[in-house]
């Protein structure tokens, strides 16, 4: 099903290379391993993965540097794996071009559906689509029309340009910064309260109980995800 996608995995902990070997293989993904960054950086030079999965603490570089300096050249989806949970690490590591960040321990079925936003979000066809559906929730990009169970919602600007940044990276995190320079442009950052309310209004309009998202999830002290059916 996945034709034989490449995932690299940079990481120093050789039972979390194995084991990450072990399960991927058997979903038909071939594994490419590193344990350091410089080696890494070499690997997606000469191997050209599909997706990366990770660490941010290695031997020799940090898994944001190791994110930046691939950027400099690369799009490929990137996947941070790391036991370190605080906000401020999620938001360094999503700003320094991260497609994604999952906290060790992690279940394997949460991982799959991770990859399959990246590599999803990796084809171009699939992001150029002008129709977005997910549940009952459906976005006309083209037309600019929302609807939600066949009937059509009537959205701000503000609010459908939110929701439209969020549907061009859906499945993935979008820090809130990251959120405001799309919508508002460079120089709006700071205006988290104001994202927060229009957000808010969002949810009310796309959900039966905003309080229980089935969307528009929240990811605390980062941003937002727009989820998808997987």
């Amino acid at each position: 099903m996945n034709e034989k996608n490449k995932i690299l995995v940079i990481d120093d902990e050789q039972a979390v290379r194995r084991f990450l070997k072990t399960a991927l293989e058997t979903q038909g993904y071939t594994i490419i391993e590193s344990s350091s960054g410089e080696q890494g950086i070499i690997e997606v030079i000469n191997a050209q993965p599909d997706v990366i999965i990770l660490d941010i603490s290695l031997p020799d570089l940090t898994g944001h540097q190791v994110t930046k300096r691939i950027r400099e050249w690369s799009d490929v989806p990137i996947l941070i794996l790391s036991v370190r949970d605080q906000d401020a690490d999620k938001v360094q590591a999503l700003d320094a071009g991260a497609d994604d960040y999952i906290t060790k321990p992690f279940s394997m079925v949460e991982l799959m559906a991770r990859i399959r936003v990246a590599l999803r979000h990796a084809n171009p066809q699939q992001s150029e689509t002008p129709i977005f559906e997910t549940g009952e929730l459906k976005v006309d990009l083209g037309a600019r029309i929302v609807y939600l169970e066949g009937e059509e919602v009537q959205l701000t600007p503000t609010e459908y340009d939110l929701l439209r940044v969020l549907v061009r990276y859906a499945g993935k995190v979008i820090t809130h910064q990251q959120l405001l320079r799309e919508v508002r442009g460079i120089g709006y950052q700071n205006e988290i309260h104001l994202l927060r309310v229009h957000m808010s209004n969002l949810r009310h309009k796309l959900e039966h109980d905003a309080t229980n998202p089935r969307y528009i999830m929240t990811e605390s002290g980062v941003g937002y995800r727009l989820k998808t059916d997987d």
